[in-house]
């Protein structure tokens, strides 16, 4: 059965691309207004936070398009010379001027088009070009209007998402390493790799929540925290790749079959809580209902205390794996704190002496 939130991205696809075409025909008069729908529907098939840059590609793109394929008609009449003199002057230089695959392709349509089946009738006519921006501006008008109310709010929920998604990744390791389950830690470790999804949806949630303050005037104060979103984003693809590699070595403890030291456990449950804390610092950062600074300071303690607990481990000459997963627990813990905005240096000092280590 359908979801209707499933079904609502399609409805309001139609509908603008039919508002899109209405306006082309009725308001500039346009009697074939074909580029009008085509681009309302290519750009909002990009997705949100690229889309603004997708109009303006598209526009250009149209626009370049049908100048060359118009003067290189009128000049050369329609037929095989012509379509190919013209994609050889409007796909070439954008190639080699490094254009997107979009502006490539949408240039090469519009030239085609109006060489193979509307070929210009002796005058440049300017509606392609007024078809594209009409259109696109209809599918940005529709983007924006499915976030009107809230525009952060998608950036907050795929937020609180993804540092969930990690933190419950961390705990059901942790049970299979108390358990000694080599299955269950293999398909731990085949789920790290979705958590890279998980970071590409929260960065195109933070580029589409961007996209919208900057169409508001009024909200544009709050660009500082998408961006902070953005940057923590490139933070969280190391923290993926330090709990990948913490992982591993979990698997390779279940398959030797040790026993697991219970501050080991103890260690990871920590580190899970403090995955917790920073996703919800960085969220209500975002909605400021909240003290942010407040689940980030918890986020700190406990990824200390995860990296002390551990750092005992290191006493007890314990197996390899076991050392190795303590030397993840540092590296998570230090990307994990400098994604909620702790200094670099600081961070680095504060859990190698939490580690043990000293200068």
């Amino acid at each position: 059965m359908f979801k209707i939130k499933a079904l609502l991205p399609a409805g309001v696809a139609a509908t603008a691309a039919t508002v899109a075409w209405l306006l082309a025909a009725h308001v500039i008069g346009h009697p074939d207004p074909l580029f009008a729908p085509s681009a309302t529907l290519i750009v909002l098939a990009e997705s949100r936070g690229r889309q603004l840059r997708q109009t303006t590609e598209i526009v250009f793109g149209v626009a370049a398009g049908v100048l060359v394929a118009e003067l290189v008609v009128l000049g050369l009449g329609s037929g095989v010379l012509s379509l190919f003199v013209v994609l050889l002057l409007t796909v070439g230089p954008m190639i080699a001027a490094g254009a997107s695959s979009t502006l490539v392709t949408n240039s090469a349509i519009s030239a085609i088009y109006l060489v193979v089946v509307a070929a210009p009738q002796g005058r440049l006519v300017p509606f392609r070009f007024a078809d594209a921006l009409i259109g696109g501006a209809v599918a940005i008008a529709a983007s924006q209007l499915l976030v009107a109310r809230k525009p952060l709010a998608p950036l907050v929920a795929e937020a609180r998402r993804t540092y969930a998604d990690l933190a419950d990744l961390l705990d059901d390791l942790n049970e299979a390493l108390t358990r000694h389950d080599e299955k269950a830690a293999d398909a731990v470790l085949d789920r790290t790799h979705q958590l890279n999804v998980c970071v590409e949806r929260l960065h195109a949630a933070a580029l589409a929540a961007g996209e919208t303050l900057r169409l508001r005037v009024r909200k544009r104060r709050r660009l500082r925290q998408v961006r902070n979103v953005e940057e923590t984003t490139h933070q969280l693809d190391h923290v993926v790749g330090n709990v990948w590699m913490l992982a591993r070595n979990a698997v390779t403890l279940t398959r030797l079959h040790s026993e697991t030291p219970p501050d080991l456990n103890r260690a990871i449950g920590a580190l899970a809580g403090a995955v917790r804390s920073a996703g919800e610092s960085l969220a209500t950062d975002l909605t400021g209902r909240d003290d942010p600074d407040r689940h980030a300071g918890q986020a700190d303690a406990d990824a200390l205390e995860a990296v002390r607990i551990a750092g005992k481990l290191l006493d007890e000459a314990p197996p390899l794996p076991v050392t190795m997963i303590v030397g993840q627990i540092r590296t998570t813990a230090v990307d994990l704190l400098r994604g909620v905005g702790q200094d670099d240096d600081a961070v680095l000092s504060r859990v190698d002496e939490a580690l043990g280590w000293t200068p």
